[in-house]
């Protein structure tokens, strides 16, 4: 799916969704892709072409924090570019310490009365204002019926071309063991 958000500051802005059971993986992962800058200040050699930078935030199944960026070779003549990435995943952080599955700290959460992790009525209801057309129109027999994928694999094709047809593909910065 693609969203877009009608205002000032998100216009233009997509927000991809790819949801699914039976995939070949099992992972939440938000990853934020800046743009390039439209002008560069320093040439890039011959054949070199800039990419964009980008944040992972890894929600499920490895919690943990990536950003890639370009950073300039040292010693090289000329601007010569290659990505890099810094890395913070809390299995490996805290080793030694046991860390709780999700349901298992929001379980204990409700116990102790805190609703700090839990959504407000408000975003809720917000959720729901943006997912309901999507329900009711799936609902109408005029809508053609979602594509049909093999168990173990990516999804449907469809979401591939999707995002194709935007020039993009999807991507997962995310290691998970």
């Amino acid at each position: 799916m693609r969203l877009e958000i009608d205002n000032w500051r998100w216009r233009g802005v997509p927000f991809y969704l790819r949801s699914g059971k039976a995939m070949s993986t099992r992972i939440s992962e938000v990853i934020v892709q800046f743009r390039s800058p439209p002008h560069l200040m320093f040439p890039l050699p011959p054949g070199q072409t800039l990419e964009s930078n980008r944040l992972a935030l890894c929600i499920q199944p490895d919690e943990a924090i990536t950003a890639t960026f370009q950073s300039k070779v040292p010693d090289k003549e000329g601007m010569v570019l290659q990505p890099a990435n810094l890395e913070f995943h809390y299995r490996e952080a805290y080793e030694s310490t046991p860390l709780p599955e999700a349901y298992e700290r929001l379980l204990l959460d409700a116990i102790n009365g805190d609703a700090s992790l839990f959504m407000r009525d408000d975003e809720i209801e917000r959720a729901w204002e943006i997912i309901d057309p999507f329900v009711s129109a799936n609902e109408s027999d005029e809508t053609p019926q979602p594509e049909e994928y093999a168990v173990g694999s990516e999804g449907p094709a469809c979401a591939d071309e999707m995002l194709k047809r935007d020039g993009r593909e999807w991507l997962s910065l995310c290691r998970y063991q």
